[in-house]
């Protein structure tokens, strides 16, 4: 199994999508376009794609132009039946790649939050298992519409396209549900002045609102990793 791994900012961490594909034993070809190292016109000779998210939102073309031909990647790999998997910006990328809209500064959410799946969800093969609820990480301001043709998965309090699948293995997650305790405690020493900006006492509150929703997270997070790999082929 050969994945393609795409990151958008510095210090990205795969956290549970790092951990299931490990444990599938994938052989990884990461890229760092952020940095200027050139995107493949298509990725030949890998099973997946996994896209990560980052600060910039899926229209900042004038200071990250690969992003317009990354969204088109995505769309490809996913007419081609590899499977897809698309994390915040990633998901918004995806939304993007299928001609639906990017609403920007809209919708800012941070922190541990409930994700409620949808009743499509319940038959969805990396959703099933967890169609009663579960709690994962959020951090975004933007989001999207619903590319047309594409099955609604989840959605929370304030946000409702929290996750979407196109095809059969193309899945976009609004929320970071890859980012466990460990990922999220290295994003308040490397970010704090951002997560600050966000949620002014969310860094003085972090240990509470770990104890309360972590280990649920980080189990959730790890049962669709599993089950997002369980799709490649």
């Amino acid at each position: 199994m050969r994945v393609a791994i795409v990151e958008n900012t510095g210090g990205t961490q795969h956290g549970q999508v790092g951990v299931a594909l490990a444990e599938a034993g994938a052989i990884i070809d990461q890229y760092r376009p952020y940095l200027g190292q050139a995107l493949p016109d298509r990725f030949d000779g890998v099973d997946a794609l996994v896209v990560f998210g980052g600060e910039q939102c899926a229209l900042a073309d004038a200071t990250h132009p690969y992003l317009r031909h990354l969204a088109g990647l995505m769309q490809q790999m996913v007419a081609a039946d590899k499977a897809v998997l698309g994390i915040c910006l990633g998901s918004q990328l995806m939304a993007r790649g299928f001609g639906a809209k990017n609403h920007i500064g809209t919708a800012p959410e941070f922190g541990w939050v409930q994700i409620a799946p949808s009743d499509a969800a319940a038959k969805d093969p990396v959703l099933s298992g967890l169609a009663g609820g579960f709690t994962a990480f959020q951090w975004h301001s933007d989001t999207f519409d619903l590319p047309n043709g594409a099955i609604h998965l989840a959605s929370s309090a304030s946000v409702q396209n929290q996750a979407f699948r196109v095809g059969r293995a193309g899945y976009a997650t609004q929320f970071h549900f890859e980012a466990n305790q460990q990922v999220v405690a290295s994003w308040i020493n490397r970010f704090p002045s951002q997560i600050e900006s966000m949620a002014s006492d969310w860094i003085a509150q972090h240990e509470k609102h770990a104890a309360l929703s972590g280990a649920a997270a980080d189990a959730a997070g790890l049962a669709i990793a599993r089950a997002f790999v369980a799709q490649i082929r």
